[in-house]
Protein backbone atom coordinates (compact mmCIF):
# COMPACT_ATOMS: atom_id res chain seq x y z
CA UNK A 1 0.00 0.00 0.00
CA UNK A 2 2.66 2.39 1.09
CA UNK A 3 4.64 1.86 -2.41
CA UNK A 4 1.38 2.27 -4.07
CA UNK A 5 0.86 5.94 -2.64
CA UNK A 6 4.83 6.94 -3.29
CA UNK A 7 4.39 6.07 -7.09
CA UNK A 8 1.04 7.89 -7.09
CA UNK A 9 2.49 10.96 -5.69
CA UNK A 10 6.01 10.32 -7.82
CA UNK A 11 3.60 10.56 -10.83
CA UNK A 12 1.86 13.33 -9.72
CA UNK A 13 4.93 15.17 -9.45
CA UNK A 14 5.99 14.50 -12.96
CA UNK A 15 2.87 15.18 -14.18
CA UNK A 16 2.82 18.87 -12.69
CA UNK A 17 6.77 19.26 -13.76
CA UNK A 18 5.73 17.89 -17.68
CA UNK A 19 2.74 21.13 -16.94
CA UNK A 20 5.54 23.20 -17.51
CA UNK A 21 7.76 21.97 -20.07
CA UNK A 22 10.63 20.34 -17.38
CA UNK A 23 11.26 16.66 -16.39
CA UNK A 24 10.37 15.29 -13.17
CA UNK A 25 11.46 13.05 -10.66
CA UNK A 26 10.88 9.67 -12.69
CA UNK A 27 12.27 11.28 -15.94
CA UNK A 28 15.73 12.53 -14.05
CA UNK A 29 16.22 9.46 -12.68
CA UNK A 30 15.82 7.13 -15.73
CA UNK A 31 18.30 9.22 -17.69
CA UNK A 32 20.60 8.84 -14.51
CA UNK A 33 20.75 5.22 -14.89
CA UNK A 34 23.31 5.88 -18.79
CA UNK A 35 23.56 9.67 -17.93
CA UNK A 36 25.90 11.51 -16.07
CA UNK A 37 24.50 11.85 -12.42
CA UNK A 38 24.01 14.96 -10.39
CA UNK A 39 25.49 13.74 -7.70
CA UNK A 40 27.44 10.39 -7.70
CA UNK A 41 28.43 10.49 -3.66
CA UNK A 42 24.47 10.45 -3.08
CA UNK A 43 23.90 7.60 -5.26
CA UNK A 44 26.64 5.51 -3.55
CA UNK A 45 25.63 6.62 -0.04
CA UNK A 46 22.09 5.10 -1.61
CA UNK A 47 24.45 1.76 -2.13
CA UNK A 48 25.38 1.80 1.25
CA UNK A 49 21.90 1.70 2.86
CA UNK A 50 21.34 -1.02 0.59
CA UNK A 51 24.10 -2.84 1.72
CA UNK A 52 22.91 -3.15 4.92
CA UNK A 53 20.69 -6.59 4.56
CA UNK A 54 23.42 -8.31 2.64
CA UNK A 55 26.64 -10.18 4.27
CA UNK A 56 29.93 -8.97 3.91
CA UNK A 57 31.15 -10.76 1.01
CA UNK A 58 28.28 -10.37 -0.61
CA UNK A 59 28.92 -6.28 -0.29
CA UNK A 60 32.49 -6.70 -0.95
CA UNK A 61 30.95 -8.33 -4.21
CA UNK A 62 28.54 -5.25 -4.96
CA UNK A 63 31.04 -2.53 -4.29
CA UNK A 64 33.29 -4.21 -6.55
CA UNK A 65 30.57 -4.10 -9.33
CA UNK A 66 29.79 -0.62 -9.00
CA UNK A 67 33.35 0.61 -9.43
CA UNK A 68 33.71 -1.83 -12.40
CA UNK A 69 30.69 -0.48 -14.00
CA UNK A 70 31.42 3.22 -13.40
CA UNK A 71 35.00 2.44 -14.69
CA UNK A 72 33.66 0.72 -17.90
CA UNK A 73 31.54 3.64 -18.85
CA UNK A 74 34.27 6.49 -17.83
CA UNK A 75 36.03 4.81 -20.49
CA UNK A 76 33.07 4.63 -23.01
CA UNK A 77 32.60 8.40 -22.41
CA UNK A 78 36.28 9.03 -22.89
CA UNK A 79 36.03 7.13 -26.10
CA UNK A 80 33.22 9.08 -27.88
CA UNK A 81 34.19 11.43 -26.09
CA UNK A 82 30.63 12.18 -24.13
CA UNK A 83 30.20 15.66 -22.16
CA UNK A 84 29.55 15.33 -18.51
CA UNK A 85 28.59 18.68 -17.92
CA UNK A 86 26.12 19.77 -15.06
CA UNK A 87 26.56 15.71 -13.95
CA UNK A 88 29.62 13.76 -12.03
CA UNK A 89 31.77 11.35 -14.10
CA UNK A 90 30.66 8.60 -11.01
CA UNK A 91 27.60 6.98 -9.79
CA UNK A 92 25.87 4.64 -12.15
CA UNK A 93 27.37 1.89 -11.06
CA UNK A 94 25.88 2.30 -7.72
CA UNK A 95 22.47 2.66 -9.04
CA UNK A 96 22.83 -0.25 -11.68
CA UNK A 97 23.82 -2.45 -8.34
CA UNK A 98 20.96 -1.51 -6.12
CA UNK A 99 19.04 -1.68 -9.45
CA UNK A 100 20.43 -5.41 -9.92
CA UNK A 101 19.33 -6.55 -6.97
CA UNK A 102 15.87 -5.47 -7.01
CA UNK A 103 15.77 -8.16 -10.00
CA UNK A 104 17.60 -10.98 -8.05
CA UNK A 105 15.37 -10.24 -5.14
CA UNK A 106 12.60 -11.13 -7.91
CA UNK A 107 13.91 -13.74 -9.02
CA UNK A 108 16.66 -15.45 -6.72
CA UNK A 109 14.97 -14.85 -3.55
CA UNK A 110 12.19 -16.06 -1.94
CA UNK A 111 10.35 -15.68 1.04
CA UNK A 112 11.11 -13.51 3.89
CA UNK A 113 14.91 -13.18 2.24
CA UNK A 114 12.77 -11.56 -1.07
CA UNK A 115 10.93 -9.13 1.51
CA UNK A 116 14.28 -8.06 3.02
CA UNK A 117 16.58 -7.74 0.05
CA UNK A 118 13.33 -5.55 -1.61
CA UNK A 119 13.68 -2.98 1.71
CA UNK A 120 17.03 -2.79 1.50
CA UNK A 121 17.02 -1.76 -2.59
CA UNK A 122 13.59 0.08 -1.30
CA UNK A 123 15.78 2.06 1.40
CA UNK A 124 18.23 2.90 -1.33
CA UNK A 125 16.02 3.74 -4.09
CA UNK A 126 14.16 6.33 -1.40
CA UNK A 127 17.51 8.64 -0.39
CA UNK A 128 18.04 8.72 -4.40
CA UNK A 129 13.81 9.49 -5.39
CA UNK A 130 13.48 12.09 -2.44
CA UNK A 131 16.35 14.12 -3.69
CA UNK A 132 14.94 14.16 -6.93
CA UNK A 133 11.28 14.92 -5.73
CA UNK A 134 12.89 17.61 -3.71
CA UNK A 135 14.11 19.19 -6.79
CA UNK A 136 10.82 18.97 -8.53
CA UNK A 137 9.39 20.72 -5.46
CA UNK A 138 11.56 23.39 -5.61
CA UNK A 139 10.51 24.02 -9.08
CA UNK A 140 7.13 23.78 -8.49
CA UNK A 141 6.98 26.11 -5.46
CA UNK A 142 9.28 28.75 -7.78
CA UNK A 143 6.51 28.27 -10.92
CA UNK A 144 3.12 28.53 -8.84
CA UNK A 145 4.13 31.08 -5.83
CA UNK A 146 4.90 34.64 -8.01
CA UNK A 147 4.89 36.19 -4.51
CA UNK A 148 7.01 35.71 -1.81
CA UNK A 149 6.93 36.55 1.88
CA UNK A 150 10.44 37.80 2.68
CA UNK A 151 9.78 41.47 4.13
CA UNK A 152 7.43 40.04 7.00
CA UNK A 153 10.16 37.49 8.00
CA UNK A 154 12.79 39.96 7.73
CA UNK A 155 10.77 42.23 9.99
CA UNK A 156 9.90 39.44 12.42
CA UNK A 157 14.10 38.91 12.25
CA UNK A 158 14.52 42.30 13.85
CA UNK A 159 13.55 40.23 17.27
CA UNK A 160 16.55 38.24 16.81
CA UNK A 161 19.37 40.96 15.94
CA UNK A 162 19.08 39.96 12.33
CA UNK A 163 21.21 36.81 12.75
CA UNK A 164 21.61 35.90 8.92
CA UNK A 165 23.34 39.52 8.45
CA UNK A 166 25.49 39.10 11.64
CA UNK A 167 27.06 35.59 10.63
CA UNK A 168 27.11 36.33 7.03
CA UNK A 169 29.51 39.36 7.90
CA UNK A 170 31.50 36.76 9.85
CA UNK A 171 31.10 34.32 7.44
CA UNK A 172 32.29 36.71 4.11
CA UNK A 173 35.65 37.45 6.47
CA UNK A 174 36.58 34.12 6.71
CA UNK A 175 36.75 34.22 2.72
CA UNK A 176 36.78 30.99 0.32
CA UNK A 177 38.59 28.92 3.01
CA UNK A 178 35.69 29.13 5.61
CA UNK A 179 33.07 29.68 2.63
CA UNK A 180 33.98 26.38 0.94
CA UNK A 181 34.08 24.68 4.18
CA UNK A 182 30.80 25.07 4.93
CA UNK A 183 29.73 24.82 2.15
CA UNK A 184 31.02 21.15 1.62
CA UNK A 185 29.24 20.25 5.24
CA UNK A 186 26.12 22.12 4.01
CA UNK A 187 26.29 20.47 0.53
CA UNK A 188 26.80 16.94 2.22
CA UNK A 189 24.05 16.57 4.72
CA UNK A 190 22.83 13.35 2.92
CA UNK A 191 25.96 11.90 3.55
CA UNK A 192 25.96 12.73 6.91
CA UNK A 193 22.51 10.77 7.55
CA UNK A 194 23.74 8.02 5.54
CA UNK A 195 26.77 7.61 8.18
CA UNK A 196 24.18 7.77 11.02
CA UNK A 197 21.70 5.45 9.58
CA UNK A 198 24.33 2.89 8.64
CA UNK A 199 25.40 3.14 12.41
CA UNK A 200 21.64 2.53 13.35
CA UNK A 201 20.93 -0.13 10.61
CA UNK A 202 24.56 -2.33 11.70
CA UNK A 203 22.35 -5.10 12.54
CA UNK A 204 20.02 -5.51 9.46
CA UNK A 205 21.87 -8.42 7.96
CA UNK A 206 22.65 -10.46 11.25
CA UNK A 207 19.20 -10.46 12.71
CA UNK A 208 17.46 -10.29 9.25
CA UNK A 209 14.98 -7.58 10.44
CA UNK A 210 14.90 -3.95 10.13
CA UNK A 211 14.60 -1.61 13.35
CA UNK A 212 10.85 -0.12 14.06
CA UNK A 213 12.43 3.32 13.73
CA UNK A 214 15.33 4.54 12.09
CA UNK A 215 16.80 8.13 10.68
CA UNK A 216 15.67 7.74 7.50
CA UNK A 217 11.93 7.40 8.10
CA UNK A 218 12.21 10.67 9.78
CA UNK A 219 14.68 12.17 6.76
CA UNK A 220 11.84 11.05 4.18
CA UNK A 221 8.88 12.66 6.25
CA UNK A 222 10.79 15.96 6.50
CA UNK A 223 11.35 15.88 3.15
CA UNK A 224 7.93 15.09 1.95
CA UNK A 225 5.80 17.69 4.42
CA UNK A 226 7.96 20.27 4.58
CA UNK A 227 7.06 21.23 0.82
CA UNK A 228 3.92 21.39 1.29
CA UNK A 229 4.69 24.93 4.10
CA UNK A 230 6.59 26.37 1.12
CA UNK A 231 3.22 26.42 -0.49
CA UNK A 232 1.93 27.80 2.09
CA UNK A 233 4.35 30.18 2.90
CA UNK A 234 7.10 31.04 -0.28
CA UNK A 235 10.04 33.15 1.15
CA UNK A 236 13.26 32.95 -0.91
CA UNK A 237 15.51 34.02 1.66
CA UNK A 238 17.95 37.22 2.40
CA UNK A 239 20.64 36.84 0.07
CA UNK A 240 17.42 36.85 -2.77
CA UNK A 241 15.43 39.06 -1.35
CA UNK A 242 18.01 41.49 0.06
CA UNK A 243 21.50 40.61 -1.71
CA UNK A 244 22.45 40.37 -5.25
CA UNK A 245 21.46 36.43 -5.38
CA UNK A 246 25.01 35.67 -7.43
CA UNK A 247 25.07 32.50 -8.76
CA UNK A 248 27.72 31.19 -6.86
CA UNK A 249 26.12 31.09 -3.55
CA UNK A 250 22.94 30.24 -4.87
CA UNK A 251 20.73 27.30 -2.72
CA UNK A 252 20.47 24.47 -5.07
CA UNK A 253 23.91 23.09 -6.24
CA UNK A 254 21.79 21.60 -9.03
CA UNK A 255 20.54 24.56 -10.65
CA UNK A 256 24.07 26.49 -9.99
CA UNK A 257 24.98 27.07 -13.80
CA UNK A 258 21.18 27.59 -14.36
CA UNK A 259 19.95 30.22 -12.28
CA UNK A 260 20.87 34.20 -13.09
CA UNK A 261 21.79 36.69 -10.83
CA UNK A 262 18.04 37.88 -8.47
CA UNK A 263 19.50 41.17 -7.55
CA UNK A 264 17.07 43.05 -9.96
CA UNK A 265 14.30 41.58 -8.05
CA UNK A 266 15.16 42.37 -4.47
CA UNK A 267 14.12 44.87 -2.19
CA UNK A 268 17.85 46.79 -1.85
CA UNK A 269 21.55 45.35 -1.74
CA UNK A 270 21.95 45.13 1.45
CA UNK A 271 22.95 41.81 2.45
CA UNK A 272 24.85 41.59 4.83
CA UNK A 273 26.09 44.49 5.59
CA UNK A 274 23.25 46.81 6.43
CA UNK A 275 20.03 45.04 8.02
CA UNK A 276 17.03 46.12 6.08
CA UNK A 277 14.74 48.66 7.77
CA UNK A 278 11.49 48.33 10.05
CA UNK A 279 8.58 49.32 7.28
CA UNK A 280 5.13 47.95 7.09
CA UNK A 281 5.99 44.34 4.92
CA UNK A 282 4.09 43.65 2.12
CA UNK A 283 3.90 40.63 -0.52
CA UNK A 284 6.27 40.99 -3.04
CA UNK A 285 7.05 39.80 -6.34
CA UNK A 286 9.86 37.29 -7.70
CA UNK A 287 11.15 35.59 -10.20
CA UNK A 288 10.22 32.56 -11.60
CA UNK A 289 13.68 30.25 -11.20
CA UNK A 290 14.29 30.84 -6.88
CA UNK A 291 12.98 28.64 -5.32
CA UNK A 292 10.47 29.50 -2.52
CA UNK A 293 12.12 26.73 0.03
CA UNK A 294 13.03 28.89 3.68
CA UNK A 295 10.06 28.53 5.72
CA UNK A 296 10.81 26.10 7.72
CA UNK A 297 14.59 25.40 7.21
CA UNK A 298 14.68 21.78 5.87
CA UNK A 299 18.49 21.38 6.29
CA UNK A 300 18.28 22.87 10.41
CA UNK A 301 15.38 19.82 10.25
CA UNK A 302 17.49 17.39 8.67
CA UNK A 303 20.46 18.57 10.80
CA UNK A 304 18.63 18.48 14.08
CA UNK A 305 17.07 14.71 13.16
CA UNK A 306 20.66 14.25 12.76
CA UNK A 307 21.93 15.63 15.92
CA UNK A 308 18.93 13.36 17.48
CA UNK A 309 19.68 9.76 16.07
CA UNK A 310 23.06 10.39 16.78
CA UNK A 311 22.56 10.64 20.84
CA UNK A 312 22.14 6.82 20.77
CA UNK A 313 25.67 5.98 19.21
CA UNK A 314 29.42 6.45 20.04
CA UNK A 315 30.84 9.38 21.61
CA UNK A 316 32.77 9.95 18.39
CA UNK A 317 29.22 9.98 16.57
CA UNK A 318 27.81 11.69 18.86
CA UNK A 319 30.24 14.51 18.43
CA UNK A 320 29.89 14.62 14.47
CA UNK A 321 25.64 14.86 15.16
CA UNK A 322 26.66 18.02 17.47
CA UNK A 323 29.25 19.10 14.99
CA UNK A 324 27.30 18.92 12.13
CA UNK A 325 23.71 20.76 13.10
CA UNK A 326 25.98 23.85 14.60
CA UNK A 327 27.57 23.68 10.85
CA UNK A 328 24.86 23.76 9.48
CA UNK A 329 23.48 26.37 11.22
CA UNK A 330 25.94 28.58 10.67
CA UNK A 331 25.75 27.47 6.95
CA UNK A 332 22.46 28.50 6.73
CA UNK A 333 22.74 32.02 8.12
CA UNK A 334 25.98 32.77 6.86
CA UNK A 335 25.09 31.78 3.30
CA UNK A 336 21.98 34.30 3.29
CA UNK A 337 19.85 31.06 2.89
CA UNK A 338 18.03 31.51 5.70
CA UNK A 339 16.60 34.37 8.92
CA UNK A 340 16.61 33.05 12.16
CA UNK A 341 13.03 32.28 12.56
CA UNK A 342 13.19 29.72 9.72
CA UNK A 343 16.04 27.48 12.03
CA UNK A 344 13.58 28.42 14.89
CA UNK A 345 10.44 26.81 12.85
CA UNK A 346 12.98 24.19 11.03
CA UNK A 347 13.57 23.05 14.75
CA UNK A 348 9.91 22.76 16.01
CA UNK A 349 9.30 21.22 12.63
CA UNK A 350 11.45 17.99 13.05
CA UNK A 351 11.13 17.52 16.85
CA UNK A 352 7.26 17.37 16.28
CA UNK A 353 7.59 14.90 13.36
CA UNK A 354 9.97 12.89 15.01
CA UNK A 355 7.82 12.65 17.92
CA UNK A 356 4.88 11.69 16.01
CA UNK A 357 6.98 8.55 14.15
CA UNK A 358 8.44 7.63 17.60
CA UNK A 359 4.61 7.17 19.13
CA UNK A 360 3.77 5.52 15.36
CA UNK A 361 6.23 3.27 16.38
CA UNK A 362 5.89 2.63 20.05
CA UNK A 363 1.93 2.68 20.20
CA UNK A 364 0.30 6.02 20.99
CA UNK A 365 0.16 7.31 23.91
CA UNK A 366 -1.58 10.25 25.93
CA UNK A 367 2.23 12.04 26.51
CA UNK A 368 2.37 10.78 22.66
CA UNK A 369 -0.34 12.68 21.52
CA UNK A 370 0.11 15.71 23.90
CA UNK A 371 3.57 16.20 22.05
CA UNK A 372 2.57 15.99 18.61
CA UNK A 373 -0.86 18.11 19.06
CA UNK A 374 1.64 20.46 21.31
CA UNK A 375 4.38 20.70 18.43
CA UNK A 376 2.04 21.22 15.80
CA UNK A 377 0.24 24.35 17.49
CA UNK A 378 3.42 25.72 18.04
CA UNK A 379 4.38 25.18 14.57
CA UNK A 380 1.35 27.31 13.45
CA UNK A 381 1.50 29.84 15.92
CA UNK A 382 5.12 30.72 14.62
CA UNK A 383 4.27 30.55 11.12
CA UNK A 384 0.53 33.18 11.80
CA UNK A 385 3.02 35.30 14.01
CA UNK A 386 5.54 35.44 11.42
CA UNK A 387 2.81 36.50 9.11
CA UNK A 388 0.59 39.05 11.12
CA UNK A 389 2.93 40.42 14.00
CA UNK A 390 6.55 40.73 12.44
CA UNK A 391 5.95 44.77 12.81
CA UNK A 392 5.04 44.14 16.62
CA UNK A 393 7.93 40.99 16.84
CA UNK A 394 10.48 43.98 15.65
CA UNK A 395 8.87 46.34 17.91
CA UNK A 396 9.74 44.65 21.26
CA UNK A 397 12.58 42.19 20.45
CA UNK A 398 13.39 41.43 23.75
CA UNK A 399 10.10 40.04 24.84
CA UNK A 400 9.51 38.62 21.24
CA UNK A 401 12.86 36.66 21.26
CA UNK A 402 11.97 35.63 24.18
CA UNK A 403 8.91 33.70 23.77
CA UNK A 404 10.35 32.83 20.12
CA UNK A 405 13.01 31.01 22.12
CA UNK A 406 11.11 29.92 25.04
CA UNK A 407 8.22 27.81 22.87
CA UNK A 408 11.02 26.31 20.80
CA UNK A 409 12.53 24.82 24.15
CA UNK A 410 9.43 23.58 25.54
CA UNK A 411 8.66 21.54 22.45
CA UNK A 412 12.02 20.16 22.92
CA UNK A 413 11.98 19.57 26.61
CA UNK A 414 8.65 17.66 26.12
CA UNK A 415 10.42 15.66 23.51
CA UNK A 416 13.33 14.88 25.97
CA UNK A 417 11.32 13.91 28.80
CA UNK A 418 8.26 11.74 26.79
CA UNK A 419 11.16 9.95 25.18
CA UNK A 420 12.98 9.62 28.36
CA UNK A 421 9.84 8.40 29.81
CA UNK A 422 9.43 5.37 27.16
CA UNK A 423 13.14 3.89 27.48
CA UNK A 424 13.29 0.84 29.95
CA UNK A 425 13.96 1.21 33.33
CA UNK A 426 16.87 -1.17 34.60
CA UNK A 427 15.72 -3.10 37.41
CA UNK A 428 18.14 -4.06 39.86
CA UNK A 429 19.47 -7.76 40.12
CA UNK A 430 18.05 -8.84 43.58
CA UNK A 431 20.68 -9.86 45.97
CA UNK A 432 21.18 -13.15 47.90
CA UNK A 433 20.73 -12.45 51.40
CA UNK A 434 23.75 -13.21 53.40
CA UNK A 435 23.71 -16.26 55.05
CA UNK A 436 24.69 -16.55 59.18
CA UNK A 437 28.08 -18.49 59.52
CA UNK A 438 27.91 -21.40 60.81
CA UNK A 439 28.97 -21.44 64.92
Amino acid sequence: MAGVVVLGFLVALELAARHYGLPGPITNQVREVVGAPKSGGLLYAALALTMVVLTWRERFVAAGAAIGIDIAFSLVRWAVDAKTTGGQPFGNGALWVILGYAVIAGTRRTGRERVLLLKGVGLGLILVTGRKTGDTWLLITSKTRPAVLDQYVATADHALGNPSWLVGRVVTATGPIGFNFLDIVYGQLAVAAVVVALYQLRGVAAERRFPGHHLVRTFLVIGLLGPAVYMIFPVVGPIFAYGDGTAHWVKVSLWAAEIPSSGHWAVADVWPHMPPPITTPRPMPFDGITPRNCMPSLHTAWAAAIFIHSRKGPRLLRYAGTFWLIATLTATLGFGYHYGVDLIAGVVFAVTIEAALRSFDSGWDRSGLQLVAYGATVFAALLVSYRFLPLKMAEHPWVSASLLMLTMSSVVYGFVRTTAAREPKATPVPQPEPQPEPI
